[in-house]
């Protein structure tokens, strides 16, 4: 997407659309004489004949004279509050950005004053951008094939802003929206990739690419020096695959002191989950694709901070694995030595997501980070209680969850604070073991953060389910590109 600002307004700008918010005044057409005389009175028209009344998140069409440059002229309606929320916003701006999809433009210039002055240009900017880009969005295939869908062309925004402090704010909050809008594409296109392309030795590929054309230092340990480390953990999950695990390591430096404690992302990269000899039911099983979806959120979040060199340092970990049935894959009863030490007796097979977090939160003490998120598509019990709207949230520091939740706010990527509590940390005793890996029926989304909360006794931690969030909902059968939102906006907060 290509973002421009003009301070100056020129309704015979070249455009394939031009948006105007509009409030509902008695003489509409007094907001903008000038495009209302420009369209032969058509805002007087539509007022008089009750067709467009400025009502929050109306769009009405005009019909565009030729003596007007632009192909389509949409009327955006702001409502007769006098403040509008942020996710009110955000909900006008994806009803524009559908509208304008539908008509097909790639381009389209903004005169958005009104819709600003009932909130602020910062959250209209950066949520313009963001709202366009979801809905601008299309996967294009991998591998392509001849007729697999062509990606569109680049979009082209024109956001007009005469008073020129208040522009200096919309460049800044739309470079924001922008880089959070490249992080979410990047961790889309990763979800939605089929498995048998998206592997974990594809994923270490990527963190190498990433790191070329964003500076980064990566690492990619095999399963050689994993096990050299003690990480039986996480090598017990790859046992069922001949696809080699990988732990991916990405070290971003913004800070001034390249010792700068780093905030460090540990993503959940199960690249394709069949429960291993827990098998999970043959329906829907082609959406386990998406348990990868933790490591795409930090991908994304990393190059979002690197895109806009936030003066901050951050690491992302990414354990990757599959989760297959095998001769030699784990079986309920087997016992495993993670890298802590602690041993964990394996009671459910297809609870493996967290067998190959715990190894890689271990990993992430050598760095003495300042906090540690993970992110995983942890547990269908997260969708029980949250459904499909909201991510899970737990935690060994409160301080630092509230950070994370008023991210969530900021961003309007939203979590739910759960608890955890040693009542639910008894379900986890096992007879052969320090820890089972599950802890019962109940509770399930809580007593997988307790299980991971044995790993993180040493460092500020919270723990992120975003089962729910990451994929699916209303986005249908693909990935949403969450948390790449939270994620970034808690980094930003940082600096």
């Amino acid at each position: 997407m290509k973002i421009l600002f003009k301070s100056a307004k020129n309704l015979q700008q070249k455009t394939d659309c031009l948006v105007v918010a509009l409030k509902p005044l008695k003489k509409i057409a007094s907001q903008n004489s000038e495009l209302n005389a420009a369209t032969d009175g058509a805002l007087d028209r539509l007022q008089s004949s009750k067709q467009f009344a400025a009502a929050q998140g109306e769009i009405v069409s005009l019909m565009v004279p030729s003596g007007l440059a632009a192909n389509h002229v949409l009327m955006l309606g702001t409502g007769t509050e006098k403040n509008l929320s942020t996710e009110t916003v955000r909900e006008i701006l994806e009803s524009v950005a559908s509208k304008l999809k539908a008509l097909k433009v790639n381009s389209a210039t903004f005169d958005l004053d009104a819709l600003v002055a009932k909130s602020d240009i910062e959250t209209v900017s950066r949520h313009l951008i963001e709202a366009l880009g979801d809905i601008e969005y299309q996967y294009v295939m991998q591998p392509k094939s001849a007729r697999g869908p062509k990606p569109n062309a680049e979009f082209k925004a024109t956001l007009w802003c005469e008073d020129k402090k208040l522009l200096g704010l919309a460049k800044k909050s739309a470079a924001i929206g922008l880089a959070i809008h490249n992080g979410k594409t990047l961790a889309k296109d990763l979800g939605n990739m089929p498995g048998n392309v998206c592997t974990p030795t594809y994923l270490a590929s990527q963190a190498r690419q990433l790191g070329r054309s964003h500076g980064l230092k990566v690492k990619i340990l095999s399963e050689k020096q994993m096990e050299e480390l003690g990480m039986g953990s996480l090598l017990s999950v790859s046992k069922g695959s001949r696809e080699p695990a990988k732990l991916i390591i990405m070290e971003y430096k913004g800070a001034k002191s390249s010792k700068a404690a780093p905030h460090v992302l540990v993503g959940k990269g199960l690249t394709f989950d069949a429960g291993g000899i827990s098998l999970k039911p043959s329906p829907k099983m082609d959406e386990m694709k998406y348990d990868m979806c933790g490591a795409a959120s930090v991908f994304g979040a990393i190059q979002a901070a690197a895109e806009m060199e936030l003066p901050i340092n951050v690491v992302g970990i990414i354990p990757s694995s599959e989760n297959l049935p095998d001769g030699i894959a784990n079986k309920p009863g087997d016992v495993v030595t993670s890298m802590s030490g602690q041993t964990i007796e394996i009671l459910n097979t297809d609870a493996e997501g967290r067998l190959i977090l715990c190894d890689a939160l271990t990993y992430a003490e050598r760095y003495k980070p300042a906090s540690v998120i993970d992110i995983a598509t942890l547990t269908g019990a997260v969708i029980v209680a949250l459904g499909h709207q909201t991510a899970g949230v737990l935690g060994n520091n409160q301080e630092m969850i509230d950070e994370v939740l008023q991210a969530g706010e900021t961003s309007l990527d939203f979590a739910w604070q759960l608890p955890i509590k040693e009542t639910y940390k008894k379900q986890l005793k096992s007879d052969f073991a320090d820890l089972a890996n599950i802890g019962g029926p109940s509770a399930g989304t809580i007593t997988a953060a307790c299980f991971l909360s044995y790993f993180t006794e040493n460092f500020r931690w919270t723990h992120l389910d975003i089962a729910g969030t990451a994929w699916g909902g209303s986005a249908g059968k693909r990935a949403t590109g969450r948390a790449v939102p939270i994620l970034t906006q808690y980094l930003i907060d940082r600096c």
